[in-house]
């Protein structure tokens, strides 16, 4: 199947968006049963990551620590100021494969899928690509 391209629109400077239900229906109409997703973020200052998403403090925490070790102003070099949502970027990553298993991806009770926006707000492409195996 070829790679399909969502598009991710964000609002804050940072978030991180909730894109599992996007990521659960591009697995069931790639007609996958057993394989492996992979996801690409082609920015540099966004990237894609899993973790809880039954309580929304944990999103929350997760930006504050990232800012608290990385805050926006520290000196940096770049000169666009928007270094540290590089750093953030790279430390977290922009992609991930998750396995297809009965159709699904396989994802933990509490696990949901988010896209990490770090200098917005902007419109964000996301890749997707599943695979048979």
């Amino acid at each position: 199947m070829k790679a399909e391209q969502i598009q991710v629109k964000t609002h804050q400077r940072e978030e991180l968006i909730d894109i599992t239900r996007e990521v659960q229906n591009f697995v069931a109409k790639s007609g996958v049963d057993e394989g492996i997703l992979y996801l690409f973020v082609p920015h540099t200052t966004g990237a894609v990551t899993i973790n809880e998403n039954a309580d929304p403090d944990v999103k929350r925490d997760i930006l504050y620590k990232l800012n608290k070790e990385i805050p926006q102003n520290d000196g940096y070099h770049h000169g666009e100021g928007n270094s540290d949502a590089h750093v953030k970027s790279s430390l977290v990553g922009p992609s991930l494969q998750i396995i297809i298993t009965g159709g699904q991806p396989l994802l933990g009770t509490w696990q949901g899928v988010y896209f990490c926006e770090f200098d917005g707000p902007r419109s964000r492409k996301l890749y997707l690509k599943a695979v048979a195996g």
